[in-house]
C-alpha cells in the first residue's frame, strides 16, 4: 500500500504538476512546486507542513488541510 503523500504526488504528476517534499519526522513539508520554492510557513517554523507521519503504532497519516495545500500548489504552479 502506497503512502498517501506518494499517491498525491503521483496524481499531481498526471496533470503536469511536480512537487518536492522534505521530511523531518513526523512533519512532511512541501518544498517545491514545479521547481518554485514554497516560502510560506504553515503548522511549523521551518516550512509549509502538508502532513504528519504517525507517531505511534496504529496511528494513521494525516494531512494538515487539503484546501490550504491545493491553494499553495495553485499559487506556485
Amino acid at each position: 500500500m502506497d503512502h498517501p503523500v506518494i499517491i498525491l504526488r503521483n496524481r499531481l504528476l498526471k496533470i503536469g504538476i511536480t512537487i518536492e517534499m522534505v521530511s523531518n519526522y513526523p512533519w512532511i513539508y512541501l518544498d517545491k512546486v514545479n521547481g518554485n520554492v514554497v516560502k510560506e510557513k504553515y503548522f511549523a517554523n521551518h516550512g509549509f507542513t502538508i502532513g504528519f507521519n504517525p507517531a505511534r503504532v496504529g496511528d494513521v497519516f494525516s494531512y494538515t488541510d487539503l484546501k490550504e495545500i491545493f491553494k499553495i500548489i495553485r499559487k506556485y504552479k
